[in-house]
């Protein structure tokens, strides 16, 4: 081989290095460059793993605040729906507990109101009027029945009634003798005993009369008077002649006599016309003065 052909391979070698070294900078380069890129997208994968774990467990933790919240709102909702429940049925426990306790009384209360009906029926059965009379006053400010209010009252007010004709002829009785204070004393029974019997206003005629004999006058022609203005017709003519004595007491002759032609004009015939007539003859005698 010439000297020629070696220099010219020896250049073509040291061409060829001086290329591979070229190659092996650009190599190291891309490689240097690659390896930034890689380290790069790691990075940058790496942020983004971060974000996507802080988002990923900020997001579980709102659902766990919302889950929680939302537990905790149903719970204290149910609670005070519970709670509402709770003092709804307390409160109708207690009424039902006031209702029990009010039937109850009531029902104590009616046993022993039977007890003391009963009781009051037996005085009524047996006849014994005066303690029916009695007994009466306070068991008719009881809580009767309607029934039981309006036939023990019927039975009271007759038994009223027979109680004040007794007292009346009680009465009567004490006036025949010429006790007159006892007489009017069985009169005030009479009366308060049954203040509207039919036999009153003859009671009042017989009051009046035996006020008359007491010296009282004044105040048996006011109890006169009422009675002849009364509705009884039968007693009105009676009253106006006791009314006439009394005015002839008093020495009322005018009073008297107006008092009789009064009587004989309402009641011409009435059953003391003719006692009236005779009265007012005597009366209209000049000098004669009439009996009492």
């Amino acid at each position: 081989m010439s000297n020629r052909d070696a220099e010219d391979e020896f250049r073509e070698i040291k061409r060829e290095i001086v290329e591979s070294r070229g190659l092996l900078i650009k190599s190291s380069n891309l490689t240097a460059a690659l390896s930034a890129d890689v380290k790069s997208i790691a990075r940058r994968q790496a942020g983004y793993e971060r974000r996507i774990t802080v988002n990923s467990a900020t997001a579980y933790v709102l659902f766990v605040v919302v889950i929680f919240g939302g537990i905790k709102l149903w719970l204290d909702a149910s609670m005070r729906e519970r709670d509402a429940e709770v003092r709804t049925l307390r409160r109708g426990e207690e009424q039902a507990r006031r209702e029990l306790g009010a039937v109850v009384r009531e029902k104590e209360e009616r046993t022993a109101l039977d007890a003391r009906a009963q009781t009051f029926y037996d005085l009524i059965r047996d006849g014994r009027q005066q303690e029916v009379v009695e007994a009466w006053e306070q068991l008719r400010r009881e809580r009767l029945t309607a029934v039981e209010l309006a036939m023990f009252q019927d039975v009271v007010d007759r038994f009223r009634t027979n109680l004040s004709a007794t007292a009346y002829q009680r009465g009567l009785e004490h006036a025949r003798m010429a006790r007159y204070a006892e007489a009017g004393e069985a009169y005030e029974e009479a009366i308060r005993l049954k203040e509207d019997a039919g036999h009153i206003p003859f009671v009042r005629i017989a009051q009046a009369d035996a006020l008359r004999h007491l010296g009282r006058q004044r105040e048996a022609i006011v109890m006169l008077q009422a009675v002849s203005d009364g509705s009884d017709r039968e007693a009105a003519d009676d009253a106006l002649f006791k009314m006439a004595q009394c005015q002839v007491d008093l020495q009322l002759f005018g009073d008297a006599r107006t008092t009789l032609r009064n009587l004989l004009r309402r009641f011409p015939f009435g059953s003391v016309v003719n006692e009236a007539r005779n009265y007012l003859f005597q009366l209209s005698l000049p000098t004669a003065v009439p009996r009492r």
